[in-house]
């Protein structure tokens, strides 16, 4: 297809769905779509989650890199070369190993240490090259015309846009009162794929696309129909790291002004926000960029529409430390840890009885420390600077209250 055929109409016609279905059939999988009453309660409407976390290499990529590999046909032995901030990259490994070819995967420099391992145990030769995606990705199709190696973009393909639209096909199977999904975008696959599955079944569907605010370079562009894909939008640190772009892509530009109803950016502080909600209420473990579809819903953005808003879960591959952290850091804000400092006598026991007030108020202690430096003490006093976990507020002031009480001078740090 050149240039001047690339139209939405023709883009959309020629996506081929039916040999992308067959290319994923017996590699990834069919992921659950869940009801989630807790977020259906926040967003005032009927809400069910596709969890494409769960999918085979943690994310939706898989399927587009399947399909492109299958219609590389042949071209495909020569082994596969791309580029990715993660997901992407281990999708087209796994694809490769499937296929019993060779891979190699530009990352950024930066690229979460978790998921460069995760390329590197499917087999595939990782290049820590670039500053960036871009610069990673113009690295790899340098190689790609070098080596004689397949080049697989990540998005701005129509045969990996076709494979991604498989996860639409499920969803209008699925959810037989389908009335909108929200779907992250970064390089703008999915949604495009989501829409063209939509769009050739005839569907009343609406298609909302999610950006983080620190990198949204679609929310620029679609403001802007003059605007092409020459510009890079300004771009900041974001845990959404798998949809961090700074350009569109050619084709998924086209189809997303085509495709998308409505496009909305989310904060960083709600898609950590989302993460949590996700973990805590749905039980699935989602990455930031998997996760700002469920900020958007829970931001309150979005207005209710009549039927189901599915929300795309599209990738689980988190770090662990940041996940973690992020649950420490809520937990804190709900007031279930907190860390108060008091004195208590500097004599045997003295530690003790401190710690068996706290025990009788039901509150659990995660640590304890001693500070006998640089703050005011007795000389028969030492401080003690305890983090707690509690039920929350009311409990946490039920236990600050025992204490002061029972004589303890307490501070809430």
């Amino acid at each position: 297809m050149t240039r001047k055929e690339q139209t939405a109409a023709a883009l959309i016609a020629a996506a081929d769905l039916d040999g992308a279905r067959r290319a994923i059939r017996d590699v990834a999988v069919r992921t659950p779509t869940i009801s989630c009453s807790d977020l259906t309660e926040a967003s005032g409407a009927p809400v069910a989650l596709k969890a494409e976390c769960l999918q085979v290499t943690g994310s939706f990529k898989l399927r587009g890199a399947l399909h492109k590999v299958a219609a590389l046909g042949r071209r495909a032995d020569a082994g596969l070369v791309t580029a990715s901030a993660g997901n992407h990259g281990r999708a087209v490994a796994q694809a490769a190993r499937v296929r019993g070819v060779g891979c190699e995967v530009f990352m950024p420099r930066d690229a979460p240490v978790s998921k460069v391992a995760a390329v590197q145990r499917l087999g595939a030769r990782v290049e820590l090259e670039g500053g960036s995606v871009e610069e990673a990705l113009a690295l790899a199709a340098e190689r790609g015309r070098t080596s004689g190696a397949a080049f697989v973009h990540p998005f701005d393909d129509l045969d990996v846009i076709a494979g991604q639209a498989t996860l639409g096909l499920e969803l209008l199977e699925d959810v037989p009162d389908l009335a909108r999904v929200v779907v992250p975008v970064g390089g703008g696959g999915l949604a495009s794929g989501v829409g063209i599955a939509l769009r050739r079944a005839g569907a009343d569907v609406q298609v909302v696309g999610v950006q983080a605010s620190a990198c949204a370079p679609y929310a620029e562009a679609l403001e802007d129909p003059s605007r092409g894909t020459g510009f890079e939008a300004a771009t900041g640190a974001t845990i959404a790291d798998g949809i961090a772009i700074k350009r569109p892509g050619e084709l998924t530009l086209v189809l997303l002004r085509e495709l998308l109803h409505s496009l909305v950016t989310v904060a960083e502080d709600e898609i950590a926000e989302a993460m949590v909600f996700l973990a805590e209420r749905a039980k699935l473990i989602a990455e930031g960029a998997g996760a700002v579809a469920v900020a958007a819903l829970l931001s309150g953005r979005l207005e209710p529409v009549e039927g189901r808003t599915v929300a795309i879960v599209s990738g689980g591959n988190v770090d662990s430390g940041l996940l973690a952290g992020l649950l420490l850091r809520h937990e804190t804000e709900e007031g279930r840890r907190v860390r108060i400092f008091t004195r208590v006598p500097d004599r045997p026991g003295g530690l003790a009885e401190l710690l068996n007030l706290v025990a009788r108020a039901r509150a659990n202690v995660v640590s304890v420390e001693h500070v006998r430096e640089a703050v005011r003490l007795h000389v028969r006093e030492t401080g003690v600077e305890l983090t707690l976990e509690t039920r929350g507020r009311g409990h946490t002031d039920d236990v600050l209250a025992s204490l002061r009480s029972a004589g303890y001078d307490v501070d809430l740090e």
